[in-house]
C-alpha cells in the first residue's frame, strides 16, 4: 500500500520551507527528517515509506536545497537553520518528535537539542557531521567578491554529481540514472550558487566538545563502515562526547546510509524508540 503524502510549503524565520508531510493516524510519534549538504528529502526516499508504516514523518528541505527557498539575505549559519527548524516544529503543532539526521542534517539536529532541549525526546545521527571548523578567512572575505557564485558553481560542476555519487555510496552498482538527476535537480538554476556562497560566508562551525558533553538526550549513531565523507573514527568521538549514545556500524556501507541501507536503518530506528 502506497504511502499518503502533502507537499507543502510554509513561510517561517523569512524564508519559504518546503517540506513532505507523511501521516499515520496509528501513531502519535513524530520523526522529523533532516538531509544533509547539496541534498534535500530526496535522500530519504527509499527509508521514508519503512518509517511511515510505524510513524508519522515529516522531511524537510532546509534552505536553499531542494525547494525550499535560496534568498542571499537569508543567514545560512547551523545556529539559524536550526532556528528555522524549531519555528516550523512550533508553526505545525509537532508532538513526541525524535529528529533524524543526515551528515549536515545531523549537526543542526544536535543544533536543535543545544537551543531548545524540550522540543525533541531523542535524535538518530546517521554519519553526522561534526568537529568541523569555521570556514576559513581567505574563504570568508573570497565570498564578497562580485561573481564569487560562479566559482562556486564551477567548482561543484567540475567535481560533478557522478563524481560525488560515487564518493558517497559504497556500493556503485545502485547508482542509476534517477539518483543522478534527483540530485543533480536543485542546481540547475543559479540562485542556489548565490545561496550557497552566502552559506560559506555563514558557516560557523560544528558544536564543540563542551557544549556536545551537554546534550543529555539518547541518541543513536548509525554509521557506514567505509563512510568516506565523515569517517567512522568521528562517531567513535561522538559516541564519546553524547553522554547516552551508541553506535551501531553498517558492513560494507558508504556515507549515504539512507540511500544505500534503508531497511536495516528502519530496523535499527525502530528498536531504539521502542
Amino acid at each position: 500500500m502506497e504511502e499518503t503524502v502533502f507537499y507543502r510549503n510554509q513561510l517561517v524565520n523569512n524564508i519559504n520551507i518546503y517540506y513532505e508531510f507523511y501521516p499515520n493516524p496509528n501513531s502519535n510519534k513524530t520523526l522529523v527528517l533532516l538531509h544533509g549538504f547539496l541534498s534535500s528529502t530526496f535522500s530519504y526516499r527509499r527509508l521514508i515509506p519503512f518509517l511511515n508504516k510505524e510513524y508519522q514523518v515529516v522531511s524537510i528541505d532546509l534552505p536553499p536545497f531542494g525547494k525550499s527557498g535560496k534568498s542571499s539575505e537569508f543567514v545560512y549559519s547551523y545556529r539559524n537553520l536550526a532556528q528555522t527548524v524549531i519555528q516550523l516544529i512550533s508553526a505545525l503543532d509537532l508532538k513526541d518528535i525524535t529528529l533524524i539526521g543526515h551528515s549536515m542534517g545531523g549537526q543542526i539536529a544536535l543544533n536543535i537539542l543545544h537551543q531548545q532541549p524540550n522540543i525533541a525526546e531523542n535524535a538518530v545521527l546517521l554519519c553526522s557531521s561534526s568537529y568541523a571548523k569555521r570556514s576559513r578567512l581567505p574563504l570568508i572575505m573570497g565570498s564578497y567578491i562580485p561573481y564569487f557564485h560562479l566559482y562556486v558553481k564551477f567548482h561543484l560542476a567540475r567535481s560533478g554529481v557522478m563524481k560525488n555519487l560515487q564518493n558517497v555510496v559504497h556500493d556503485h552498482t545502485m547508482l542509476n540514472d534517477e539518483m543522478l538527476f534527483g540530485y543533480l535537480k536543485p542546481f540547475l538554476e543559479d540562485e542556489i550558487f548565490l545561496a550557497l556562497t552566502r552559506m560559506i560566508r555563514d558557516h560557523e562551525g560544528d558544536l564543540s566538545t563542551g557544549t556536545l558533553s551537554q546534550i543529555t538526550h539518547p541518541c543513536l549513531l548509525i554509521w557506514g563502515e567505509y563512510d568516506r565523507v565523515v569517517p567512522l573514527s568521528v562517531g567513535k568521538r561522538l559516541k564519546n562526547d553524547l553522554r547516552k549514545s551508541e553506535l551501531i556500524i553498517l558492513k560494507e556501507t558508504g556515507h549515504l546510509v539512507p540511500e544505500e541501507r534503508p531497511e536495516d536503518v528502519f530496523q535499527h530506528i525502530k528498536q531504539f524508540l521502542a
